[in-house]
């Protein structure tokens, strides 16, 4: 099969341990990366980097480490760290999730299968904890066309999940500085420069959910940064003005609701 790269940002406020077991669930797949493309988004603790000067001692040609000297967010993270993926073939991976152990073997028969996908994901499972106490799944639409109808108002693809095409990537634009839609952004760009498209319904990565995600999605401050992203898709022409003001709203309510309805919301509206 073909040789991949895996792509990540690494940043401060992440979890030793969680970064450890995204990191085995990566090596222990039944088919592995030829390259780790790790972003390192602005200064470390002193415990994040222990942790992966481990990891490049005992694999040092596996790892490509690309040191940003400040944070900048996770899009301008990526966009400067696919460049220096030396695969077309390229996975994403968030540091503080876990991969299913067939993950990257499932995508690369898709790869293998369908030489014109450019983007292949998949739905997820989400969990507090560990991976045996599942609280949800997201479920994604499957085909071209239902995922490029889907995308005008809801993200068609997991982000953490993704397996794409370096090219098509770089063709529409790469990732951009569009604070919490920097995947969103992408994909429409992505279908509007002619990618083809796919998700597989085998939940291939198990997300890490909490109270804190809940916390973050709340509030006006939030709502504010939302529409600032919403309106950068809405200039793409890829969606409708009804479909810009409609998300809108539903991420209004969303936001300024308590939250503990916004965690119903999340685990049983906003799944499916």
């Amino acid at each position: 099969m073909e040789k991949f790269s895996v792509l990540m940002s690494l940043y401060i406020k992440e979890k030793p341990e969680y970064f450890i077991q995204c990191m085995d669930s990566i090596l222990n797949q039944t088919i592995k990366p030829d390259q780790i493309v790790i972003v390192k988004d602005g200064p470390l603790t002193e415990n994040l980097e222990n942790v992966l000067k481990q990891y490049m001692v005992d694999s040092p040609t596996l790892y490509t480490i690309v040191p940003l000297e400040k944070n900048v967010g996770l899009g301008l993270a990526l966009a400067e760290g696919i460049k220096h993926c030396r695969n077309n073939l390229v996975a994403r991976m968030d540091t503080d999730d876990i991969a299913a152990k067939n993950r990257f073997e499932i995508q690369l028969k898709e790869f293998e299968d369908d030489p014109q996908l450019d983007i292949c994901g998949s739905n997820i499972l989400e969990f507090e904890e560990n991976i045996k106490n599942i609280v949800s799944k997201r479920v994604v639409p499957l085909d071209d066309v239902s995922i490029k109808k889907y995308q005008k108002r809801r993200d068609a693809f997991n982000h953490v999940t993704v397996m794409y095409k370096k090219d098509m990537v770089l063709k529409a634009g790469n990732y951009q500085s569009c604070l919490l839609m920097e995947d969103t952004l992408l994909w429409v760009h992505m279908i509007l420069a002619g990618a083809r498209c796919k998700n597989i319904a085998e939940p291939l990565v198990y997300v890490r959910v909490g109270k804190d995600m809940y916390d973050r999605r709340g509030g006006w401050s939030y709502y504010k940064k939302y529409k600032t992203g919403r309106k950068k898709v809405y200039e793409t022409g890829y969606i409708s003005i009804v479909d810009y003001e409609m998300t809108c709203i539903v991420q209004l309510i969303v936001a300024l609701i308590p939250e503990s309805w916004r965690e119903f919301v999340f685990k049983k509206l906003l799944r499916r």
